[in-house]
């Protein structure tokens, strides 16, 4: 294993430490001197970049929220020259106002390092195939993919998403052993790969690298037995780079190892910022130790995990994620994550693992009604069974009570991306 890995992953936690100082330091020096945003909010908080002499000293800088990027934008947050940025990425501004980041050509080779770092810890070695069908443009997932594939030696194969039937035809004849996608797109290509009357079982896949949304160990379960594949998670998020900021190491699959050398952690409560102690659950929040283009301090990221020792790796781990804080649905006085729908749906027999929440409002009382398609093969009993089954689960495991709808295959609409499980058709 040791022959494996890089120099940074071979670091005792105390050296680690000791880069981790050295690189925060001058990245909040050099947020501080080349970005308005910053060094206003750190003049507010009385606060100068050498007042950080300790990691736990981060702790009372402000944090970074979405809404800074879109007040700064387009390039407000950049901290170089536009001479110095290769390259720009965006988010789809489908709530107001697209989050741009920017690159230097640093940025980017880091960018390779670590998705580079990701696949080879997903078991990914030089000279294997990759399919890559994230999607391609703004978005940071195909390219950010792309590139790390290649700096690890591997061919890239850059199906971008969409053109399932496509998809699963070069899969066939190019016989990849990885593929990089959602786990919900996944999903849409298994129905595909049966559709086709072909056994997914069969292909040349060795090993699926998901990430972009939250999924549930029944979802790895799903693939790997419909798939005969290693499914593992990474994580990313454009505003601190991209995919690539962590990985789960396909020998334990006990969860995401943050490459700490670029990207330190926290874990705060979502309602006071307070931080909490590893262990404890709480929101994700990164300040970037290496960015040039667009150091973020404090980035407030809004997905709920808990912190980890390393195990397979030196770094720290995250869970899976949970949920996010702005997808909770509070129904009842009670808190819900999709996710929690999820390992139900996908538990029952008779429905396949497509589902869509439906939040609506009844008189005074918000609703909330289970849309799940039923396996191409279920039957009228099966379907009726699975309806029960859902309401019950739900009930006694979240303590809620929902309408429960088993609809035909392929009703709700897919998504090549990120599949939108919330339609909030209440009143505003």
């Amino acid at each position: 294993m040791t022959s494996l890995l890089d120099a940074a992953e071979q670091l005792s936690r105390d050296e680690l430490a000791v880069l981790q100082l050295e690189r925060l330091r001058a990245t909040l020096r050099h947020a501080y001197e080349n970005v308005g945003h910053y060094r206003l909010a750190f003049d507010r908080a009385g606060l100068r970049p050498e007042d950080c002499r300790s990691l736990a000293d981060l702790a009372r800088f402000p944090f970074t929220v979405k809404a800074d990027l879109r007040d700064n934008y387009p390039f407000g947050m950049f901290a170089v020259n536009q001479s110095e940025v290769r390259r720009v990425h965006a988010s789809s501004g489908t709530t107001g106002r697209p989050t741009v980041v920017g690159y230097t050509q640093r940025d980017l080779d880091t960018w390779a390092d670590v998705v580079a770092r990701s696949i080879r810890a997903a078991g990914g070695r030089p000279g294997h195939k990759v399919h890559v069908a994230y999607g391609y443009g703004l978005f940071t997932g195909g390219l950010g993919a792309h590139y790390g594939a290649e700096r690890l030696g591997c061919t890239v194969i850059p199906a971008s998403g969409g053109m399932t039937a496509r998809q699963v035809q070069l899969i066939q004849d190019f016989r990849p052993e990885i593929i990089m996608v959602t786990p919900s797109y996944m999903l849409t290509l298994l129905d595909e790969f049966e559709r086709q009357g072909v056994d997914p079982r069969t292909t040349s896949l060795q090993v699926g690298i998901f990430g972009a949304e939250p999924w549930t160990e029944e979802m790895r379960r799903e693939i790997e037995e419909r798939f005969a594949i290693d499914a593992v998670d990474i994580y990313g998020l454009s505003e601190v780079m991209g995919p690539g900021v962590a990985q789960e190491c396909v020998e334990t699959k006990d969860g995401l190892h943050i490459w700490e050398d670029h990207f330190y952690p926290e874990v705060v409560d979502p309602f006071s910022g307070e931080v909490l102690p590893d262990g404890a659950e709480g929101e994700l929040v990164f300040t970037s130790l290496t960015k040039e283009a667009m150091p973020v301090i404090r980035y407030r990221t809004r997905d709920l995990t808990r912190l980890l020792p390393g195990t397979a790796r030196v770094f720290r781990r995250m869970e899976k994620i949970t949920g996010r804080s702005d997808d909770m649905v509070i129904l009842r006085g009670v808190n819900l994550f999709p996710t929690q729908i999820e390992e139900i749906v996908l538990r029952t027999p008779g429905v396949a693992p497509h589902f869509q929440l439906r939040l609506t409002r009844e008189g005074r009382m918000d609703a909330l009604t289970v849309r799940a398609e039923a396996r191409a093969d279920a039957t009228s009993a099966q379907r009726a069974d699975a309806v029960r089954a859902i309401a019950t689960a739900v009930k006694d495991g979240v303590g809620v009570s929902v309408a429960v709808e088993v609809v035909d295959p392929e009703t709700l609409e897919r998504s090549v991306g990120k599949i939108k499980r919330i339609v909030d058709l209440r009143p505003h």
